[in-house]
């Protein structure tokens, strides 16, 4: 197999921009290339919002479908400078995902075929359907990527993005040939600290930049009880979740609960963030066979020093000898795992090959994920 220039473009739950990694692949794996970052627009970040919380009507998703698609495609032409890629892998932002009723839905947006017409080069997008239609959650999706990147025999590690959504994949190479793996959600990272950054700042933050705030707070144990007895935390794998559960919804009642119990702005970032370090290892404690040797922090929740401080403190209460340590320290910058998963399995999907892991998603079976346009 010849090297080949593939971009991947990530936009997640966050809703705060887009990421792209240009990575080459080959026989020998994946390095990466470059990696950029363009953050949306205050319009279209809010229009987002509105369709996120399914504020939308017919039209406005139609427009915003076909502009998002210009934005990632003007975005990578002017990040790609010198490079002339082969090949992208677009996964588009997600404003719905509800694997779990009789009925399964998810929706990304972003028309890929100005990114098409733009970089001359198939566009693989629209990941999640074909594992849905086989019975899986369509989530999570980069599992191959961290046992390729991330996995070492002898040791069971723990790869735990932080973005809107905390999701972790479990990588127990301690026995046999291949490892046993299992990804899931595990519930809220920034989605809810973002939230509430925005509502106390008045919309001046978008984020509770370093866990400023939540550093000079007090977590309030009362309502993390609370919190901590949501359903979703004791549900079995494969499971996923995304802002239904735990965005605007829960951020209301939970805005109402913390003005009742008169709290400053700094205990609700405390308290948030303490939540989201507790929920997942609540999860780990749960779900995994046994607790990890290493957890490796990506995304941007592990560039905030309180959650990684919060989520140090509960993981070492439960495994003393446990490291946290985040992707850096394996050489993929916090921001380029997500999207460089995505230039991975738009890569297997053009050599044919199945890019789900049905243990990991609960699908029936392997399948091709994504859809192909062609220039």
């Amino acid at each position: 197999m010849q090297p080949s220039l593939v971009l991947g473009i990530m936009s997640g739950t966050s809703v705060d921009g887009v990421d792209y990694a240009l990575c080459e692949t080959d026989s020998a794996g994946l390095r990466l290339r470059a990696l950029w970052s363009a953050p949306f627009p205050r319009p279209l970040q809010c229009r987002l919002h509105d369709a996120a919380r399914g504020e939308a009507r017919s039209w406005e998703l139609a427009q915003l479908h076909h502009d998002l698609g210009r934005f990632y495609a003007a975005q990578a032409r002017a990040g790609m400078r010198k490079w002339r890629v082969e090949l992208v892998g677009l996964h588009g932002q997600t404003i719905f995902h509800q694997p779990n009723r009789k009925d399964p839905a998810t929706l990304q947006l972003g028309e890929p075929a100005y990114l098409a017409e733009m970089l001359r080069a198939p566009v693989v997008s629209n990941f999640r359907a074909a594992d849905l239609a086989a019975g899986g959650q369509g989530a999570p999706l980069a599992t191959m990527f961290h046992k390729l990147v991330f996995g070492r025999r002898g040791r069971h590690v723990c790869v735990n993005n932080l973005g809107g959504i905390s999701n972790v994949t479990s990588i127990d190479w301690r026995r046999g040939q291949e490892p046993r793996l299992l990804a899931f959600d595990t519930g809220p990272a920034n989605v809810l600290l973002d939230l509430a950054a925005r509502k106390f700042s008045r919309d001046k933050l978008s984020c509770d930049h370093d866990g400023a705030w939540a550093a000079q707070g007090r977590p309030h144990e009362p309502l993390l009880r609370e919190w901590l007895r949501h359903p979703f935390f004791r549900r079995k794998p494969p499971k996923s979740t995304g802002r239904e559960l735990f965005g605007e919804p829960f951020f209301r009642n939970a805005l109402a609960e913390v003005r009742a119990a008169r709290l400053s702005k700094f205990d609700v970032l405390a308290t948030l963030t303490a939540f989201t370090a507790r929920s997942l290892t609540l999860n780990y404690r749960k779900h995994l066979p046994a607790l990890p040797d290493v957890i490796v922090l990506t995304g941007g929740g592990a560039a905030n020093s309180a959650l990684r401080a919060n989520i140090q403190a509960e993981l070492q209460q439960l495994k003393p000898t446990a490291q946290v340590q985040t992707s850096e320290d394996y050489g993929w910058p916090l921001q380029s795992v997500e999207p460089a998963a995505f230039a991975l399995l738009a890569s297997l999907r053009l050599q044919g090959r199945s890019g789900n892991l049905p243990q990991t998603t609960g699908a029936k079976r392997p399948v091709l994920l994504g859809q192909i346009t062609a220039p």
